[in-house]
């Protein structure tokens, strides 16, 4: 009777082990499907956006997400962005562990090696321009109010003027820290002249998921890019 109860204990364990292995498998693969096709995570390691990201701050990007004007993107590297050392961006990759690579396959980490963060403003064919009699910039004509821009009282939207059209399949990105950001105005000399491809985009970012006091919703601020829609001009 002894090795009986002892032999069904040592199944029950053995079943409990499989559908327990079972489950954590299971949940690997929906975490990393999820990852691979809906949402990841990503690490800020600069402020160039603040004061809508900070240092430190991790975001989750909706991969799916259509790009609007106003929208915050995570993007790979156009090509020598982040080449320069002591660059204000930096890199984007938090200190790396075993633990942190086995968190980030699942979608439960944060990926950030060569990708930066932005604000779209321009969108293919836009024209964007900077900056009017006011200090403001203007995309299609239309000027922008914007109250995401962390910069001093008086100070125009820009430090460096610019006047472009964007071509087709690509993107003018700008960071809302705006003295403080190496984006599309200062890498004009590239061979992409400051644009960023849109194949190159990650997602958009939704959601401030870390720290737990910082969680909020990222806004993209519809109403400072109403009318600029091309076909209104």
């Amino acid at each position: 009777m002894g090795e009986r109860a002892g032999t069904r204990q040592s199944n029950s364990m053995l079943r409990f082990l499989r559908d327990l292995l079972v489950i954590v498998l299971a949940a690997i693969l929906v975490s990393f499907l999820v990852k691979t096709f809906l949402v990841r995570s990503f690490w800020i390691p600069s402020g160039s956006m603040k004061n809508t990201l900070q240092i430190d701050d991790h975001v989750i990007v909706n991969e799916r997400a259509t790009i609007h004007r106003g929208d915050v993107v995570v993007f790979s590297d156009p090509g020598g962005w982040l080449d320069s050392a002591g660059s204000v961006e930096g890199r984007s990759a938090p200190p790396r562990s075993f633990v942190s690579d086995a968190l980030s396959l699942v979608g439960l980490g944060s990926d950030g090696d060569d990708h930066l963060v932005k604000r779209v403003i321009g969108l293919p064919g836009d024209h964007v321009q900077c900056c009017n009699a006011l200090g403001q910039m203007e995309v299609n004509g239309v000027p922008l109010s914007e109250p995401y821009v962390r910069k001093h009282a008086g100070e125009a939207s820009s430090g460096t003027p610019f006047d472009v059209t964007v071509p087709a399949g690509k993107l003018w990105v700008m960071g809302d820290n705006r003295y403080e950001s190496a984006d599309s105005r200062a890498h004009q000399d590239l061979p992409s002249k400051g644009f960023v491809p849109e194949k190159a985009v990650v997602g958009r970012a939704v959601v401030i998921s870390w720290p737990v006091q910082r969680w909020a919703a990222v806004n993209d601020y519809p109403s400072v890019f109403a009318g600029t829609e091309r076909d209104q001009h």
